[in-house]
């Protein structure tokens, strides 16, 4: 965010139209300010690294370079700089490899404008756009074409959760189900406040940046999803 609280946005897609409708709609909130646009994701990395936003709304299917491979490169090279990918399809497989690359959600582009707001804030506070229900339904849905799921031996645990404690992995699952940290926190007994720092912790030891990555992660490992 600026120091002014401001949360800096760039928006990339190849319909002007849509980039302006967008705009009408950030604009009007004292708290998010559209700093530039792009459109396609070679111009996107650009824009990202001249202007360096907080938070990138991210087209998936666009010319030159799409979504998805610029949503890596950013992610990759600007850490700090979320991205919350847009898509016209609530079962759009492409949506989904944008989440595995790096963006910390997705929306549907006829989401209502309250909808969309929410969302880029839920982004800039350092949280993921996870709990929705088009996510946890393209999560469910797609699980089954990642090539790491539901590989290990039943009932072995994946390597690369071997650093999680039994509750650790207990919040993990909750997580990954679409629940939100009141939810967890109701589910296991337990205060909000608690749940937010074994967030923390799983994020820290998986070394993700954030819930979406925790979620992609638990389903290809079979956490969840995978038949467990």
């Amino acid at each position: 965010m600026t120091p002014a609280g401001r949360t800096r946005v760039l928006l990339v897609d190849d319909q002007a139209l849509l980039r302006m409708g967008f705009t009408m709609v950030l604009d009007a909130e004292d708290d998010l300010e559209v700093v530039g646009e792009a459109g396609d994701g070679l111009a996107a990395i650009d824009q990202v690294r001249a202007l360096r936003p907080d938070v990138v709304l991210m087209d998936v299917r666009m010319p030159r370079m799409n979504g998805i491979e610029a949503t890596r490169a950013i992610a990759a090279e600007h850490p700090a700089t979320k991205v919350l990918v847009l898509t016209t399809f609530d079962l759009d497989e492409y949506a989904f490899a944008a989440l595995r690359a790096g963006a910390s959600g997705f929306l549907l582009k006829d989401a209502r404008p309250a909808e969309l707001v929410a969302a880029i804030r839920t982004v800039a506070s350092g949280d993921a756009v996870v709990a929705p229900r088009v996510t946890r339904r393209m999560l469910e849905l797609f699980a089954r074409h990642l090539p790491e799921a539901g590989q290990a031996e039943p009932g072995a645990l994946d390597p690369r959760l071997a650093a999680l404690t039994p509750r650790e992995l207990e919040v993990l699952r909750t997580v990954a189900e679409g629940m939100s940290n009141a939810e967890v926190a109701e589910q296991l007994f337990c205060s909000e406040a608690t749940v937010k720092t074994h967030v923390g912790r799983i994020l820290a030891k998986l070394g993700v940046r954030d819930r979406v990555q925790a979620v992609v992660l638990a389903y290809e490992t079979g956490l969840v999803g995978g038949g467990r």
